[in-house]
Parts: C-alpha cells; sequence; structure tokens
C-alpha cells in the first residue's frame, strides 16, 4: 500500500467543504505518519487506550476524532484533547461528556448517531429520541457539550440504491434538527457518512464528513 498516494488520491477527489478522516485504527505510527506527512491532518480511532497512546506520541496538530461509541467511563481519558465524538446516541453519554467537558474548561464537539441503516447490530437513535434528548431541560443546561451534526452507517451491502436511500434518510434527518433546533447555530454542520466503500455515494447524498481507512492503510490487522 502507498499510503501518501492513497492519501492524495482520496483528497484530491473530495469535493470542496467535504473533510476526510483517515480511520488510523490498529494501524502503526509509522502509517499514520507516512499519511500525516502527506498532509493529512485529521484522524479517527474507536480505542480509547489507543487513542490516548497515540495521542501523546504523535505530532499535536493533529485533529482526533473518535468514532466509535465511547464507554461512559473512559470519556474521562479522551476529554482533555478530542476534537469530535461521532457516535453520542443517549442523554446519559452526553451528560458525561458535559461533565469531563466542564472539568477540562473546554466545550466538546459532538456528532449525534442515527441508526439508518437495515441491520440491528448498527445503533443509533432515531428521529423521536433525538427529540426527545434536544428537548431535556438536562441537555439546555449542558454548557460544555456543543453537537456539531449527525452521523449514521449504511447497511454494509452491494445494492447501491438502498444505501443511496439512507444516506438520504440521514441528510433528511440533518435538515429537520438544524431547522427545529439548530437554525441559527453555525456549528452545526457536520454529516458524517460514508466510508472506504460507499463513501462516493455518501458525498453524492450530502456527506460533509467520509471516514475512510482500508482505502488508505489496506486491510486491518486484528
Amino acid at each position: 500500500m502507498d499510503i501518501g498516494k492513497n492519501i492524495l488520491a482520496i483528497a484530491t477527489n473530495l469535493p470542496e467543504g467535504v473533510k476526510l478522516v483517515a480511520v488510523s485504527k490498529t494501524k502503526p505510527n509509522e502509517d499514520i505518519l507516512v499519511a500525516y506527512n502527506a498532509g493529512q491532518r485529521i484522524f479517527g480511532e474507536n480505542k480509547v487506550q489507543d487513542l490516548t497512546k497515540k495521542y501523546e506520541e504523535l505530532p499535536k496538530d493533529i485533529e482526533w476524532h473518535f468514532i466509535g461509541h465511547p464507554q461512559s467511563n473512559k470519556v474521562k481519558y479522551i476529554a482533555p484533547f478530542i476534537s469530535l465524538i461521532h457516535g453520542v446516541d443517549s442523554l446519559k453519554l452526553l451528560k458525561i461528556i458535559d461533565k469531563e467537558g466542564q472539568k477540562n474548561e473546554r466545550k466538546i464537539k459532538c456528532l449525534l448517531q442515527f441508526h439508518i441503516a437495515e441491520e440491528s447490530t448498527k445503533f443509533g437513535l432515531d428521529i423521536n429520541e433525538a427529540r426527545d434528548v434536544l428537548d431535556s431541560e438536562e441537555f439546555k443546561n449542558f454548557a460544555n457539550v456543543e453537537i456539531a451534526g449527525v452521523m449514521g452507517m449504511a447497511t454494509y451491502t452491494d445494492d447501491e440504491t438502498q444505501i443511496r436511500n439512507e444516506f438520504r434518510m440521514l441528510y433528511n434527518i440533518f435538515t429537520q434538527l438544524k431547522n427545529e433546533y439548530f437554525s441559527a447555530a453555525d456549528s452545526f454542520c457536520e454529516i458524517s457518512m460514508g466510508m472506504s466503500d460507499d463513501y462516493p455515494i455518501a458525498v453524492e447524498e450530502g456527506s460533509t464528513m467520509v471516514r475512510v481507512g482500508s482505502k488508505i492503510f489496506g486491510a486491518r490487522n486484528y
């Protein structure tokens, strides 16, 4: 794998305004540095232990995204430095992120994760559950959480029409929430959808942030 060449090929083909998150989970620092030297600055990890270690060892101008579902008791380890948490799907988790943000005297950006796939293994909110969270008094009192947008994963399938429809569903959810809750908030602007196999479709359907791993780094080493 020519990591640097892969980064450039993907990045130059993304429309302006679409961010590339290089999913570096399970990959060594050497691979991340190759991508970094090719100009990549946003990296995504899904294990807190790996992420904190990489944060300590790698250049400080890297923007780290937590792309998994953070365990409540581990949020404190990433709260001092994380740029964006992609997988938030409950008021309980937001409450913990807010508390840890307060301790670190910073606002932590989060994306609300929605269940758009037909697979039951994927987690996330539906639009009504999201409204319940956003309407709650508790949420309105949070001072250290910033909802920056939405995130979702399409079904793992070869059916492009299905994938497109699921991404379209997430785009519609984003638009509804923007109109109902965040019309005055410029910071509510991200639609994180699309991975190595389906990101070109996601971009066509309005994604502002794609999460690409194997197309950059090659197959994962588990």
